[in-house]
């Protein structure tokens, strides 16, 4: 055997040889925006940060005293179950028939996630590999492309800003693609255009899937957000929908419960058992304390949601009222967590990412470049709805400040 002092050493650095899907994957986007908040924050400066939609509203004190009342139990501790317990399933199914009509099976139609984002990327790896297609909406939020990738499947972006045209693109795609392809994610509210539709725009999807064979997932993650009277359809109301795909839910946003890691995944039962097999690899389930806790959240908290809802409606009214007394050309969306913002001349020649370095460095506010979201995201920001209105009101001066220093004055 041959002394160690003795092998050869090499000059050559190590390269770790990472996975070829690591390097499907491109470059962070929003690098060196969180770069430079990181460095303002560390220097003591003030920054309005509505660059991610992370709620900061606290969930009703209901869901805390369930939560803290089952922690005390030396049972909710041990491994919990990958689908969900029992009578959190029960609770799903019992909110999609009081909101949306649907009956669900709780027992092989509803399964826990940790979070919506969590349950699409495992549904894509149950879904998805070699040579498999999915088209996904553009602007694109960057899981719903990256999970496809991530799972060796191709991805296909439609601009998604007129519905009606996104499913005649649908429609032209399956016929000239071979092989046509195995699924088509969808995402209303949408994120980030916050793009809304109708209820016919899933029958007509509905009935592209069975013409072309294709699955569907339902990204509904903003479903509990909407204004000015506008309710969200949901997918599994459409007759058929159950036969052809799955849609996604989560209580990060109507419950601000953002943290806790909790969402689900409805639908079709050959979808949701597929899901099931890989989260049983994966993991043990979700901590049994939170699910508890959302069994409580949605049998006796949805005056919350309502209420949460008319708070972001508030923050929209005075974020996008500003800025347009300011030169913007801003519609007001009616339901999701963001404000999406077309860049107002003459900056939109610099490109959504400088710009949005531009307002963080000059005026201290934090924002999503549209850049950040694919090409057809060029030329827009997208702002989050969270902060309260006194801090968006500073932020609409801070910008006019930046902008236009004479306009500062008309800022909200």
């Amino acid at each position: 055997m041959r002394n160690e002092a003795e092998v050869p050493m090499s000059d050559t650095p190590f390269t770790i040889p990472v996975a070829d899907r690591l390097k499907r994957l491109p470059p962070y986007l929003f690098g060196r925006i969180n770069k430079l908040k990181y460095q303002k924050r560390v220097a003591g400066i003030d920054v309005i940060d509505l660059g991610m939609g992370n709620p900061t509203d606290a969930p009703d004190p209901m869901i805390t005293e369930k939560m803290i009342e089952a922690l005390a139990d030396p049972k909710n501790h041990r491994y919990s179950v990958a689908n969900g317990i029992a009578n959190l399933r029960k609770e799903i199914a019992a909110r999609y028939m009081r909101r949306y009509g649907v009956h669900l099976n709780p027992d092989d139609e509803a399964i826990a996630c940790l979070g919506s984002k969590e349950g699409f990327s495992h549904m894509c790896l149950a879904l998805m590999g070699p040579g498999d297609t999915a088209i996904v909406p553009a602007p694109t939020f960057p899981i719903h492309t990256y999970s496809v990738m991530l799972a060796s499947g191709n991805v296909i972006q439609l601009d998604v800003r007129e519905p009606e045209k996104f499913l005649e693109n649908v429609a032209y795609t399956c016929e000239h693609l071979f092989p046509k392809p195995k699924l088509v994610i969808v995402n209303f509210p949408h994120n980030p255009s916050g793009t809304c539709i109708e209820q016919d725009f899933y029958v007509e999807l509905v009935r592209l899937a069975k013409k072309y064979k294709f699955m569907v997932i339902s990204d509904f993650a903003y479903a509990d957000i909407a204004f000015d009277g506008y309710k969200s359809p949901s997918f599994l109301a459409t007759p058929g929908a159950l036969d052809v795909g799955v849609e996604l839910t989560t209580m990060s946003k109507g419950f601000s419960m953002a943290g806790w890691r909790i969402g689900f995944c409805c639908g079709n039962r050959e979808m949701v058992r597929a899901l099931a097999t890989i989260k049983g690899y994966y993991d043990y389930g979700i901590f049994q304390a939170i699910q508890i806790a959302a069994i409580v959240a949605m049998r006796h908290c949805e005056e919350a949601v309502d209420s949460i809802a008319k708070e972001y409606e508030g923050r929209r009214d005075v974020l996008v009222e500003g800025l347009n007394r300011n030169g913007w050309d801003v519609i007001k969306p009616r339901a999701g967590m963001f404000v999406w913002a077309k860049i107002p001349e003459p900056w939109a020649q610099m490109g959504s990412i400088d710009f949005s370095m531009k307002l963080l460095d000059e005026a201290g506010v934090a924002v999503s470049p549209g850049r950040g979201f694919g090409d057809e995201g060029e030329g827009f920001l997208r702002l989050a709805l969270v902060e309260n209105p006194q801090r968006l009101r500073q932020a609409v001066r801070a910008i006019a400040r930046c902008l236009r220093p004479e306009a500062a004055a008309a800022a909200g």
